[in-house]
């Protein structure tokens, strides 16, 4: 009788699914401080997403399991957390819905491939573009958690002036790149794996 046992690189996607979860409630709460508990969450799972494919790579431990459950579970996490952020009114509706359907398009074609016996990896581009979104949603949480701070009376206003200031630009620089970025690796890789499409 043989037993499965999953490698570092997989426990650590896998942990990520566990980590959105706790995100998520972080973030639908009203506790003090829940937006600084969501970024902290948040962090962590980035740093798992960056971990698992650099020790993957680096002790060839790259699986069919990791090649697929990996790009889901960046997909699951930045989803979940581009709906949190709309009803907390740092994003817009239009640009969730947009990253979003990008990655349901995605998922959707690993899927009809995985069903021909395929499994498609992430490329280079869509890893960059899932670190922009990484860095989108910690630059609004961060953003957030100071006004939590700020309410507390930790902080003062006039640390926080000079960043609402920038808000406007920043974040719109921000979430240019990020859209960009999602837009482009979505229309590549569906073109580079058109064929799938053809004969589906």
């Amino acid at each position: 009788m043989t037993t499965f046992r999953m490698n570092l690189p997989n426990q650590l996607t896998t942990a990520r699914f566990f980590l959105t979860g706790i995100f998520v409630v972080a973030l639908s709460t009203n506790w003090p401080f829940h937006v600084t508990v969501g970024l902290i969450v948040f962090v962590i799972a980035g740093v798992t997403d960056y971990l698992d494919g650099s020790i993957a790579r680096s002790r060839n431990l790259v699986t069919d399991f990791g090649k697929l459950m990996d790009p889901l579970a960046d997909k699951i996490m930045v989803a979940a957390a581009f709906i949190c952020l709309v009803p907390l009114q740092a994003i817009p509706p239009w640009v969730a819905i947009l990253v979003i359907a990008r990655e349901f398009l995605i998922t959707g074609l690993r899927l009809l491939a995985a069903g021909k016996g395929t499994i498609l990896p992430s490329e280079r581009l869509g890893k960059h573009k899932t670190a922009w979104q990484i860095i989108t949603v910690i630059f609004f949480l961060l953003l957030l958690s100071l006004q939590e701070w700020q309410g507390a009376g930790i902080i003062s206003s006039t640390l926080l002036d000079p960043i609402a200031f920038l808000l406007p630009y920043g974040g719109r620089v921000i979430i240019a790149v990020t859209l960009g970025l999602t837009v482009t690796s979505g229309f590549r890789y569906l073109w580079k794996h058109r064929s799938l499409i053809d004969s589906a």
